[in-house]
Parts: C-alpha cells; sequence; structure tokens
C-alpha cells in the first residue's frame, strides 16, 4: 500500500511538472544553482508543507523527544544500523558515478560492519581507517550525469524534494535498494516488508531528534518558515552532490533571521 502511495505520489508531480515543461523546457536538463530551481508547484508545496508541519506535531516531534532521551551508545547504534543499510543504495551509485574505489571501499565497509559489527550496529569500519561515509542516491546520480533538479517540490511525509530527485527515487522500487528487494519486493523467511517500513520509518525519527533543536530554532527564527526550509535543503542537497561543504548562495539572506549554527 504504501509503495502504491509513492508511486501515486511521484506520477502525479511528474505529469504536474511535464504540463510546466512546455513553457520552460530548461527546468530539467539545465544544471541549476540552488537559487535557479523554480517553485513551479507553490501553492501546492505550501498547503503540502503545513500538512507535514501538522503530522510532525503529533507524531514525529513528540516521538523524537522520546527518543533523545535514549543512552547515547544505543542512539548511536541505531544510527550506525541504518547508515549501514544505505550502503546498499550508495554502492551502486557510486558505480553509476563512476567512483569504483569508492564503490569498493563501500562494499568492504558494508561487509566489515554487517557482519563483525553486528548488523552495522558498530562501525568497525571507521575503526579500521575506512574513510568517512558519504551516502549517494539516484538523484545525486542524474546530477552528475547532466540532469537538472527541475521544479522544487514538497512530498507528503517525506518533505523537500525537487522533480529529479521524486523522479529517480523510484529507482529504489525497481531494484535500485537491495533492501528493499529482500523485504518487500521478496518477503524473505528472514525479512518482510514490516522491516523494510520500520526502518525507513526509524531514519526519519532518528533525523528528526538529531536536529530536533536546529529545526526548533528555525522555525522560531523564521520569517517565512516554508522558505528558510526551501532555501536550507537546495544548499545542502547542492553541497551533497559536489561533495563538498562549500557554501553555496542562498535562494535569499532575508528569508530568515541570522541564526546560530554549529
Amino acid at each position: 500500500m504504501f509503495r502504491k502511495l509513492v508511486l501515486t505520489i511521484i506520477v502525479i508531480f511528474v505529469s504536474a511538472f511535464n504540463a510546466n515543461a512546455g513553457s520552460d523546457g530548461e527546468l530539467i536538463l539545465k544544471k541549476n544553482q540552488p537559487a535557479e530551481v523554480k517553485d513551479c508547484f507553490e501553492s501546492l508545496n505550501r498547503a503540502t508543507f503545513s500538512f507535514n508541519q501538522a503530522l510532525d506535531g503529533v507524531l514525529f516531534q513528540p516521538v523524537a523527544s522520546a527518543y533523545r532521551v535514549l543512552p547515547s551508545p544505543l542512539k548511536t547504534g541505531v544510527s550506525n544500523s541504518l547508515d549501514n543499510l544505505s550502503t546498499l543504495v550508495t554502492i551502486p551509485n557510486n558505480i553509476l558515478q563512476g567512483d569504483l574505489k569508492k564503490a569498493g571501499i563501500n562494499s568492504g565497509r558494508f561487509i566489515i560492519n554487517t557482519t563483525v559489527g553486528i548488523l552495522g550496529f558498530i562501525d568497525v569500519a571507521q575503526h579500521l581507517g575506512f574513510p568517512e561515509y558519504e551516502k549517494e542516491d539516484y538523484g545525486q546520480s542524474l546530477a552528475t550525469m547532466g540532469v537538472g533538479p527541475g521544479c522544487y517540490l514538497v512530498l507528503p511525509v517525506l518533505g523537500p524534494s525537487t522533480v529529479r530527485d521524486a523522479t529517480a527515487s523510484v529507482a529504489n522500487l525497481i531494484g535500485g535498494d537491495a533492501w528493499y528487494n529482500v523485504t518487500v519486493t521478496n518477503d524473505t523467511q528472514n525479512f518482510s516488508d514490516f522491516d523494510y517500513y520500520a526502518s525507513r520509518i526509524t531514519s526519519g525519527i532518528d533525523f528528526r531528534a538529531k536536529n530536533y533543536d536546529a529545526i526548533e530554532n528555525l522555525e522560531k527564527n523564521s520569517i517565512d518558515f516554508y522558505a528558510s526550509v526551501k532555501s536550507l535543503y537546495l544548499q545542502d542537497r547542492q553541497q551533497k552532490i559536489l561533495n563538498t561543504n562549500k557554501i553555496i548562495e542562498t535562494q535569499d539572506d532575508s528569508d530568515w533571521e541570522e541564526i546560530e549554527t554549529q
């Protein structure tokens, strides 16, 4: 059911994008900078953003608040396990981006952490001197191939994205995510679809907990919270695509008041 919902959402947004592409054909093929990404669906995006905020207030925020009080070793172990699972998406994207060295390193990282590290709970590879892990996905691979982000959009529950990244996420549902394959697609004896969706929900809670104070401060200090989240997301996304920590020009520096960063 969840799979059908995600696919339906993606189809709706891609169809809407195609309706707008005729008047601005450069939206999807141009290597846009964050400041150039257009908000073609702003009214719908703001409505979805409000829905996500309401959902966060009644579900994710309270759960993340409770999650934060768990012992640090437990939270670190959960994060490590989630990162280990995400390696199954990163490795094929390392290959697509032509970085075979990183693909080999991440393959070794996954094998070591899954076995010696007890299903990734302990990041043994890090202690053995493996380079810091950097996540990659199919949206990033498309970007490196020259496909621009297209319009900015906000997905229900899933949050900020772009047409390119939302479309690329379909790859996870058609064989691009080994964890999805062994849980949902094949529903093996050892794993089921529950394991996959539980890991995705836990990942969302883990992210919310890690960024709890930053999100609360951003909302409190923002003149326009929606615009602030959009600008910061697009900057962060561009940094991940370029594999850099370089500060990228914001969409509009007036989107938010000065916020203390850590």
